[in-house]
């Protein structure tokens, strides 16, 4: 099989350090919002934040909430044990630009993200990204970090209505570029999500499983015959030995 005409990424914990920029991001809120809510342990607290995201970013991902709304939510809830009334929409608001003030200073790319792409550039291989979240909050991303170069195509879930793993994304996205599924190939960081929604899509999905995979995951990549990688230095070998 030749090698892929187009490359897409995810781009948060893919390509963006999106986990390390929060978990900086909060600490540095919570010391700044001082009281019980600076002294609570910082690992409880971040997985207590991811957790609120993961639920209401996926209620606003489904339509439920709009985006503005799952971020009021995922302000009240986190600091509600302390006490504290974020019932104003205008409080709620601005508890959450604070905290994405320091969630911005803490930005930065996967050490492996850069040289990947300009692995891709070096074969010639077009390159985009499919995110699920807000076009002009994504951008941002980009630009700061100097993708924007690297990337021909950014397509977001906010602007089309449907995110992934819906496969109408990925197609979407391939029809951007002008080719069929069977010539583009998806790279994230989520098995389901990402690569195995992506194979559904008729592209070559590929899990970037950073850190210590969940056993029961690889089982399913194993069974949707999805290859994983720890590094995206591994992503060209891996696309280059697909059968």
């Amino acid at each position: 099989m030749t090698f892929p005409t187009v490359v897409l990424f995810d781009l948060d914990d893919t390509l963006f350090a999106h986990q390390h920029a929060v978990g900086l991001g909060l600490a540095a809120h919570r010391r700044a919002a001082g009281g019980l809510l600076a002294d609570a342990d910082d690992d409880a607290e971040l997985a207590r934040w991811h957790e609120l995201e993961e639920h209401h970013y996926g209620r606003y991902l489904t339509g439920e909430l709009d985006y503005l709304e799952q971020r009021r939510q995922r302000a009240r809830d986190f600091v509600e044990p302390y006490g504290l009334d974020l019932s104003e929409d205008h409080d709620a608001e601005q508890w959450f630009d604070d905290y994405r003030v320091q969630y911005q200073l803490s930005w930065r790319l996967h050490d492996d993200a850069l040289p990947c792409l300009e692995d891709l550039r070096s074969r010639h291989t077009r390159v985009g990204v499919i995110t699920n979240g807000d076009l002009d909050f994504q951008l941002a991303k980009i630009e700061r970090m100097g993708l924007a170069p690297r990337i021909e195509h950014v397509i977001a879930s906010g602007e089309l209505g449907f995110a992934k793993p819906d496969p109408r994304i990925f197609r979407h996205a391939c029809a951007a570029f002008g080719v069929p599924p069977a010539s583009a190939a998806y790279v994230g960081d989520r098995l389901h999500t990402d690569a195995i929604g992506a194979a559904n899509a008729g592209l070559t999905g590929v899990w970037l499983a950073r850190g210590i995979p969940a056993p029961l995951e690889l089982e399913s990549a194993r069974e949707s015959g999805v290859p994983v990688i720890r590094t995206l230095a591994e992503a060209a070998r891996a696309l280059d030995s697909r059968p």
